[in-house]
């Protein structure tokens, strides 16, 4: 039996240490520069979809989180890990944010978007009446306003109302974030969907009084709805006579 040459020959140790610095190439790779390119991936999308959500109170649609760069598993990771909550389908939050009184109102408005990040949804009807507390309607559903144009191809979710108008700039303002029609507009939204003369009445009064409206814009507005002359008695006196 022949006996083993020793020392090893010249090509064969050259062999090892090639090998050996392969391998530890390879160990830096996965344990410095792979941790490092996904932190770096990780904050970029973040900061992005983060700074989307600061002007949504929070909110985010899930064709906004892709345009962002986070991918539909690691979206359902966040959700499992409590870091963002899903609203409706293809809306979420970002739990760091504080839940706000308008909050489900701007995941109304951006429903819409999930499907059709052109679209922009604002709020109106009796929500909008609701929101700058003008008469006591209180609607159950939320009614939003989409462009004439658009006709959504999916189910809409039952706390919603979906109305078809093209709103002028003028016509819409923004509520803590939340695009919401003009008292103005929204009292002839009202009107036009048949709500009562009471209850547009008390509208115009209301925002006489509290100066959502100005008293031209109310006097106009109580002409051209109720075909009324305006009366400038105080909202408190009428309340009096009424009892």
């Amino acid at each position: 039996m022949e006996a083993s040459r020793w020392p090893p020959s010249r090509g064969r140790a050259t062999g090892r240490r090639a090998m050996s610095t392969l391998l530890v190439a390879l160990i830096l790779k996965d344990v410095i520069l792979l941790p490092s390119t996904t932190a770096m991936h990780k904050r970029q999308w973040d900061t992005v979809l983060y700074e989307i959500a600061e002007g949504q109170s929070g909110f985010f649609t899930a064709s906004q989180a892709r345009a962002a760069g986070l991918h539909q598993v690691r979206l359902v990771q966040l959700a499992k890990q409590g870091d963002i909550a899903r609203e409706t389908r293809g809306v979420y939050r970002f739990t760091r944010f504080p839940v706000t009184q308008f909050g489900h109102y701007m995941a109304a408005v951006l429903w819409p978007q999930v499907r059709r990040p052109d679209v922009v949804g604002v709020v109106s009807h009796q929500t909008a009446l609701s929101i700058h507390n003008l008469s006591d309607v209180n609607p159950v559903r939320i009614h939003v306003t989409l462009p004439a144009t658009v006709r959504l191809r999916r189910q809409i979710p039952k706390v919603l109302v979906i109305h078809y108008a093209d709103l002028a700039p003028d016509d819409v303002e923004r509520v803590e974030g939340v695009p919401v029609t003009t008292p103005a507009r929204s009292i002839r939204d009202a009107h036009a969907s048949h709500l009562g003369a009471d209850i547009v009445g008390t509208a115009i009064a209301d925002g006489r009084r509290s100066g959502a409206l100005g008293l031209a814009e109310a006097d106009a507005l109580e002409r051209e709805l109720l075909g009324t002359t305006p009366s400038r008695r105080p909202p408190a006196a009428r309340r009096r006579g009424a009892r």
